[in-house]
């Protein structure tokens, strides 16, 4: 069992396209996790954000997590952590139902719910994880991307350092060009290497496609591409113009 997963790094607050949390809804429907770490200001247009935040989580079947630029490395090892270990307990609560009806692992007697648990713990450790980080960086996040950047380095070594199969891909909103909802920037890998300086260049933007963006990446879990009609990736040259360094792509 692959465990696929949307990291959306935002402060909230969409304001281009379709609903976020419908998107998110729909990728729950597609068998990914939707997690969000909010990054919020302070006063109304941070509540409003933060609202937002715990109701796309909610529809995408994760968890969300508000979080200063300090502890945001641990705030997203935390979330990928237990909702890894939730889609497996839920994945075995199914089991359990199917051989002895309304039962889950809390309802087993204490002996065997220690021996389920212990199951569960080794298969989060185990099971293959691909995780797709989707960051905004509209107008109002730009103070927050180097936190951003140190942050996927750290969650990279710590994926790296599970039994299992850990893939990442990231993802920035929105692209330079008008419409383009959603920027691959570092494609499925393993190579700790690959995702140094992918921000340094960004343009920022005012609009924040949530929405959009999370059906981009849903696209991309089902197709391998942002652009189903296209060729896959686009060529290193549009990187370049992106302000995405084109040796950061696998």
């Amino acid at each position: 069992m692959i465990m696929k997963q949307i990291m959306l790094i935002t402060d909230g607050c969409s304001n281009v396209g379709e609903s976020p949390v419908m998107a998110a809804a729909l990728a729950r429907e597609d068998g990914i996790t939707v997690n969000v770490v909010g990054i919020v200001d302070y006063g109304t247009i941070g509540e409003l954000g933060s609202i937002e935040i715990a109701e796309i989580a909610k529809a995408g079947g994760g968890m969300s997590q508000l979080s200063g630029t300090e502890k945001l490395a641990q705030t997203m090892q935390m979330l990928t952590r237990k909702t890894v270990v939730q889609t497996i307990q839920q994945a075995v609560n199914r089991e359990i139902r199917h051989i002895l009806g309304d039962q889950s692992v809390e309802d087993l007697p204490p002996d065997k719910r220690s021996q389920v648990v212990e199951v569960i713990d080794e298969m989060a450790e185990t099971s293959p994880l691909q995780v797709a980080l989707l960051i905004d960086v509209s107008a109002s996040m730009k103070p927050k991307l180097a936190a951003v950047e140190d942050a996927i380095r750290d969650m990279m070594l710590s994926l790296g350092a599970r039994k299992g199969e850990s893939k990442l891909a990231v993802f920035h909103f929105p692209g330079h060009r008008s419409g383009e909802d959603a920027v691959l920037d570092v494609d499925w890998t393993v190579d700790l290497g690959s995702a140094r300086s992918i921000f340094q260049r960004l343009a920022m933007r005012g609009a924040t496609p949530t929405g959009p963006a999370i059906l981009k990446v849903m696209e991309f879990f089902r197709y391998g591409t942002l652009n189903r009609n296209g060729h896959g990736l686009w060529p290193e040259e549009s990187y370049e113009r992106e302000g995405v360094l084109g040796d950061s792509v696998i």
